[in-house]
């Protein structure tokens, strides 16, 4: 929270223990919505949350609970008349609604529904229909449309018209009379376009559209590889159905990049904030990824119980082994990382597999060598062994390397083709996988030239 935010929050509580109320409403009205949602998240009682939301113009109310978390936007309509809620639901946009009325319980949805007018219900509804997370389902339906025999000044005049209550009207689009999508123009070409010329003569009939049901992470893509700041939806006969804005990309892209965050780390994904998720929902996100890691790190206790011979003929092994794997998982986690990002970003495909682990396997022989020699020539001077014991550890740790490499870059390609998340397969899978390998393969090359 800046420093302009902050002086606001304080002049509003204080206002708030003074119970001037008119005051508040002037200090409101002059304020961004977006910073009074900031402020609203802050003040403790539940009573001077509804209080402060109630001071809102009718507008603003409705920005503004777009912008606070869904726990507030569920306090603030319980406490609310079914007129008040009616007024709100009726200025939200679309998307904007269906996204709180999915987190909200059933009880709350209905009385929400219940209070809102017969269009503002049916455009929710519609939305409600679509899978989650797919295109329709974080659509708006409000957008302004065109004709293509209208004039410029007739077309001007249906946007002064409805352009109002939409979510934008930087961009239009021409539909025929069974709304199928022919064209799309844009505001600026409107304005600069002669009175009497026809939609028809300037519209660009070529338009790029995304489908109701396309996954909402391949269309942030479209508009990055675009560059649109706002794409129509189709259905399945080319029926324009609603369009899609930046602001719904931006949620998109922080909401797709919180997911793989989290998955890359064992974690269980999760809408909630951080600091609004309780201990027991964190315990419930990370533990059955926990169980299951270290369940599956015991085969490299068996591994080593195995060896225990080897072990016990030439103690000094033992002392290289978490470097050993600690490298390994190292190198692994960073070819997956990469990877991950090139599937993600459409750089790679499983077509690419042969090129990918080629790359990989010519990075890992220098990473390994690098690392191998750095390690001969600290075995000898710091930690005083052998030459041939230096020579098992850094043999070792070139094939561990070679081999981390290859796990890495292969199991996210290899997830993403049988339509997994890659990020799955990203640092504790690899990790656990690299590290029987690494131990498998020291045991290996010790037994082979110390004869034990």
């Amino acid at each position: 929270m800046d420093e302009r935010i902050e002086e606001l929050e304080i002049k509003i509580k204080e206002l708030l223990k003074q119970k001037e109320y008119h005051a508040i409403r002037n200090l409101l009205e002059d304020s961004n919505e977006a910073d009074i949602a900031e402020i609203i998240e802050t003040i403790e009682d539940e009573d001077d949350v509804v209080r402060v939301f109630r001071l809102l113009s009718k507008d603003s109310a409705a920005e503004v609970f777009s912008h606070i978390p869904i726990e507030y936007e569920k306090m603030i309509i319980e406490s609310l008349t079914n007129q008040e809620i009616g007024q709100i639901m009726n200025e939200l946009y679309s998307d904007d609604a269906v996204d709180m009325l999915e987190e909200m319980p059933a009880n709350v949805v209905k009385k929400v529904l219940a209070a809102t007018d017969s269009e503002t219900r049916r455009d929710i509804n519609s939305l409600l229909k679509y899978p989650e997370d797919s295109a329709g389902s974080v659509m708006t339906v409000e957008f302004v449309d065109l004709r293509a025999y209208m004039s410029i000044a007739e077309a001007i005049e249906r946007i002064r018209k409805i352009g109002v209550d939409k979510e934008t009207i930087n961009n239009c689009y021409i539909t025929d009379e069974q709304k199928y999508l022919i064209g799309t123009l844009t505001l600026r070409e409107i304005i600069l376009a002669g009175a009497n010329e026809k939609i028809s003569d300037l519209m660009e009939d070529n338009v790029i559209t995304v489908h109701t049901l396309d996954d909402q992470e391949e269309v942030a893509k479209q508009f990055q590889k675009y560059d649109f700041s706002v794409m129509p939806v189709v259905d399945n006969e080319n029926r324009l159905v609603g369009i899609i804005t930046a602001d719904d990309v931006m949620d998109i892209l922080e909401e797709e990049a919180t997911e793989d965050i989290e998955m890359m780390a064992a974690i269980t994904p999760t809408d909630q904030p951080y600091m609004k998720t309780s201990v027991l929902g964190t315990y419930k996100k990370r533990i059955p990824w926990l169980l299951l890691l270290m369940i599956s790190a015991s085969i490299t206790g068996k591994i080593i119980t195995g060896f225990e011979d080897a072990l016990s003929a030439c103690v000094i092994l033992t002392a290289f082994i978490p470097m050993l794997m600690d490298t390994g998982g190292n190198c692994g986690s960073q070819a997956s990382v990469s990877v991950i990002r090139a599937l993600s970003l459409d750089e790679v495909e499983f077509g690419d597999l042969p090129l990918i682990i080629w790359k990989e396997m010519k990075v890992s022989i220098l990473v390994g060598l690098t690392l191998a020699i750095a390690n001969f020539f600290k075995i000898l001077l710091i930690d005083q062994t052998s030459m041939l014991i230096a020579f098992v550890v850094c043999l070792t740790l070139l094939v561990t390397v070679i081999g981390a490499k290859f796990v890495g870059c292969t199991l996210p390609v290899i997830a993403s083709k049988l339509g997994f998340d890659p990020a799955v397969m990203a640092s504790p899978f690899i990790t656990t996988i690299v590290d029987a390998i690494s131990l498998l393969v020291y045991f290996s090359v010790a037994g082979m030239f110390l004869n034990i």
